[in-house]
C-alpha cells in the first residue's frame, strides 16, 4: 500500500506502470486520476489545497485499510497533491489491484468517494474576483450512502 500526500506533480504513467508491473496476484488494475477542473465560468486562476501533515496521511491510510477489508485487494495506491494547482493539473490518483475487476472497480470508487468527503483537505478556489473556500457538496455526502453497511 502506498499513500502519498505531496506538493510535487506526479507522473501518472510511471505510477500506473510501477503499480501494475510484475503483478501475478491480480487480474485487474483500476486507476483514476482527478484533474483540477476550471469553473463553469472559466475563470479559475488556481486552487489552493491545505492539509495537516501527518493527520491527512493517517486519515487516507484508514480509508485505504477499510477498502482492503471490504474487497479482495492485493494493493492500493493513493496520491493526493496539496499546494497551488492550476486548471488541468493532476490533483490525485487512485489505483487498486484485485484478482477480479469487480473488486478493483468497486474499491476504487469507494476510495474516490471517501477521499472526496473524508480526507482532511481544505480547498480554496482563486479567481480574479477573489478567493472562496470550497464547501462540501450534498451529492458527495450522498455518494457515501451506497457504501453504508
Amino acid at each position: 500500500m502506498k499513500i502519498a500526500v505531496q506538493q510535487a506533480p506526479f507522473d501518472f504513467g510511471a505510477e500506473a506502470n510501477a503499480f501494475a508491473a510484475g503483478r501475478k496476484d491480480a487480474g485487474a488494475v483500476v486507476t483514476f486520476t482527478g484533474i483540477v477542473r476550471d469553473l463553469a465560468r472559466g475563470d479559475l486562476d488556481r486552487m489552493e489545497i491545505e492539509h495537516y501533515p501527518g493527520m491527512t496521511e493517517k486519515a487516507i491510510t484508514a480509508i485505504a485499510e477499510e477498502a482492503v477489508t471490504r474487497w479482495s485487494l492485493k494493493d492500493v495506491l493513493v496520491i493526493h497533491r496539496h499546494g497551488v494547482l492550476e486548471p488541468g493539473d493532476m490533483i490525485m490518483m487512485v489505483a487498486t489491484a484485485a484478482p477480479h475487476r469487480v473488486d478493483a472497480f468497486a474499491a476504487a470508487e469507494f476510495l474516490m468517494d471517501y477521499l472526496k468527503s473524508r480526507a482532511p483537505f481544505w480547498k480554496k478556489e482563486v479567481t480574479a474576483g477573489g478567493a472562496e473556500w470550497v464547501d462540501s457538496k450534498d451529492e458527495d455526502e450522498a455518494a457515501l450512502g451506497r457504501w453504508a453497511d
